[in-house]
């Protein structure tokens, strides 16, 4: 009997859903944990803030590295495999991290925990498209992005209460430890893949590994999909990385325990990405993420104003409408491409997606601090508009849109 994927309501499909949701978890609370301690990092290893901040940078380099190695790995070994040795090597490497005895040490490791974090991003929504009916893809992909934005809230949150009190070392470690245990529950509740056959079980080798890279590639379709993460993520890391700048300076000059909340915003996220998976089971893909980059737009105008509860309110804008942006457009990418480039699909978006941030989370710097506010926010809108543009442009009318 051909598997058809796990139903909605079904012990495995609950399994699934939650399972994903603690690797969510387990990848971007230490992807992220070491931003909210930069200031003690900094005087405790005497370098620099800027110096102090690559090591962010380097776990998220990695990270973008590896995510098509990943894919190609998973398709050799199984999807829940490869994501097993991953995230557990990132625990690992996590625990070694704030050992460090100097910058060249920290950033090594940070390096390493990237590559194997890799692995999630890489094919976490390649064997959700594989494991759910093509109708509950996107609630099901939405869920598991939920679980992103409570692992990149709590990262940042846990490490700098805990740093704040004891030190930077104690605040990464404990990210670390709640990493572990999110990542025993991955294991430990996520279903066995049904829909995906290695290639070492295979009776016949399939695609080569160019083949499996170009063929989304010469996608249009699939082209537009990245356009949103690589656009959509540059923007949203450039507003993190500078509204609190711009928060400090008049006619705000909020203290620098109100800004470090505004990361509270996430959970504006948390809810939204899951909705916009369900908005896209009932509706379709291609309407819920036009949408959602509507919202983000109209959060990112509203930062223009010069009264503070607008502006956070925007910031909730901004960010619900982001992650629910990429919450269809993550799902959408593995399910639109051929079976046997689902993975390559996935990881694909997934360079795109870090690519955005770091080339426009450092190149929006420039006109933040050359120019003014207004022409960041100006430049904020024009990514959003591109990447609609985009969309409009290919994904429309798509036959896998959702609703087919």
């Amino acid at each position: 009997m051909t598997f058809t994927g796990h139903a909605p309501g079904s012990p495995a499909y609950r399994r699934l859903i939650v399972g994903l949701f603690f690797a969510g978890i387990a990848t971007f609370a230490q992807l992220y944990s070491p931003q909210a301690v930069l200031p003690q990092l900094s005087i405790d290893l005497g370098i620099s803030p800027a110096s102090a901040a690559l090591s962010v940078s380097a776990a998220t380099l990695g990270l973008a590295a590896a995510v098509i190695p990943w894919s190609m790995v998973a398709d050799r070994i199984g999807r829940v495999q490869a994501m097993a040795i991953g995230v557990l090597t990132a625990t690992a490497l996590g625990l070694l991290a704030p050992l460090s005895t100097g910058l060249e040490m920290l950033l090594s490791l940070r390096l390493l925990e990237g590559v194997a974090l890799g692995a999630v991003p890489a094919v976490a929504l390649a064997y959700l498209s594989e494991e759910v009916s093509p109708r509950n893809a996107a609630a099901a992909a939405g869920s598991y992005i939920a679980g992103t934005t409570v692992g990149g809230l709590l990262g940042r949150i846990v490490s700098g209460i805990v740093g704040e009190q004891t030190g930077w070392r104690e605040g990464m470690w404990t990210v670390a430890g709640v990493c572990a245990l999110a990542a025993v529950l991955f294991l430990w509740l996520t279903p066995k893949a049904q829909g995906f056959v290695p290639g070492r079980f295979r009776d016949h080798a399939g695609p080569g590994i160019l083949t499996r890279l170009l063929t989304p590639l010469r996608s249009g379709r699939q082209l537009a999909l990245y356009a949103q993460g690589f656009l959509l993520m540059g923007a949203f890391v450039a507003v993190y990385n500078y509204l609190g700048f711009h928060l400090a300076e008049p006619p705000f000059t909020l203290p620098a325990w109100v800004v470090t909340l505004l990361f509270l915003a996430y959970l504006a996220g948390t809810v939204s990405s899951p909705w916009a998976g369900s908005l896209a089971a009932r509706f379709g893909r291609y309407p819920v993420l036009l949408g959602a980059i509507a919202v983000m737009a109209a959060g990112a105008a509203a930062m223009w104003a010069h009264a503070t509860p607008i502006v956070l309110l925007g910031l909730l804008l901004f960010t619900g409408g982001f992650f629910g942006a990429h919450a269809v457009a993550s799902g959408w990418a593995p399910v639109a491409a051929g079976p046997d480039s689902r993975a390559q699909a996935s990881s694909l978006y997934y360079f795109g997606y870090y690519a955005g941030s770091s080339l426009f989370g450092w190149a929006l710097g420039i006109v933040f601090g050359q120019v003014d506010w207004v022409w960041f926010i100006v430049a904020i809108l024009a990514m959003c508009a591109l990447a609609a543009a985009s969309a409009v442009a290919k994904l429309r009318g798509s036959p896998d849109d959702g609703l087919s």
